[in-house]
Formats: structure tokens, C-alpha cells, sequence
């Protein structure tokens, strides 16, 4: 079997902040900008592997979610439990410079982990956990 991966998503609040994040701090390109409804879905890649993407898009779009749970999607994603990515570089520490340097929300400055992996994580500015690990 061939399967690879193709897109992943994330919700967001605010497509510009958002954009500014990714884009800016995390250095991601814009791929596509997409409205429709009053809402609006990017896409984003790491110039560093093209192919995969992340799809940036409004968490209630789906016409099949009721109001209560767009209220608990919005409760989530306010504490920051709601949706999370992890991310890899080979430079961990000049990494959570950069990042942290642009007033990125710090959940974890660069630590090794019991399980064997060395890793920081930051909030996006919809809540979502991006946990950054150093490829060895």
C-alpha cells in the first residue's frame, strides 16, 4: 500500500491572525485562501516538505453541528483542548527563539521527555497545542 498524507485541519477563530502565525512565526506559505459564506479556509504548507498540508478552517462550517456543540467547540478551543498538531525541525532551540520571539503564546519552553523525545510547544491563536519536536 502507497498511503501518504495529504491535509490535515485545524479550526481557527481568526483567519488573519491565524495566518500571521503560521505564516510568520512558524514561516508556512500560503497556499490557498478560500471564502465562502462569510467564512474562510487556508491552506498552508512548510516550504521544507512540500505535498503535505494544513488546512486552516472555521470549526462550525459543518451544516450538522447543533448550536450546543458549536458552544462546546468554542469552550474547547478557548482552553486549548480542543485541537493540536505536531510539527518536527532539526534545530529545536533556534526554533523556539524564532517562535517565541514574535510573541508567540509559550506552553513549553524545549524540554526532553521520559518518552524520549526532545520537544516545546506554543498556542496558536485559536488554542490549538503546536508541539514542535527535534528530529534526532
Amino acid at each position: 500500500m502507497d498511503i501518504t498524507i495529504h491535509h490535515t485541519f485545524l479550526p481557527h477563530d481568526d483567519p488573519d491572525a491565524s495566518l500571521a502565525f503560521y505564516r510568520d512565526a512558524l514561516g508556512f506559505e500560503l497556499l490557498n485562501d478560500v471564502g465562502y459564506g462569510g467564512m474562510r479556509w487556508l491552506t498552508i504548507g512548510s516550504p521544507a516538505q512540500p505535498g503535505p498540508t494544513i488546512v486552516l478552517h472555521p470549526p462550525a462550517a459543518d451544516p450538522g453541528i447543533t448550536e450546543d456543540e458549536k458552544r462546546t467547540i468554542a469552550e474547547m478551543m478557548a482552553k486549548g483542548t480542543y485541537a493540536s498538531i505536531v510539527l518536527a525541525t532539526k534545530d529545536l532551540d533556534g526554533a523556539f527563539d524564532r517562535i517565541q520571539a514574535t510573541g508567540a503564546e509559550v506552553m513549553q519552553e524545549p524540554a526532553d521527555q521520559p518518552y524520549g523525545v526532545r520537544d516545546c510547544a506554543f498556542r496558536d491563536p485559536a488554542g490549538n497545542t503546536v508541539r514542535i519536536q527535534e528530529l534526532r
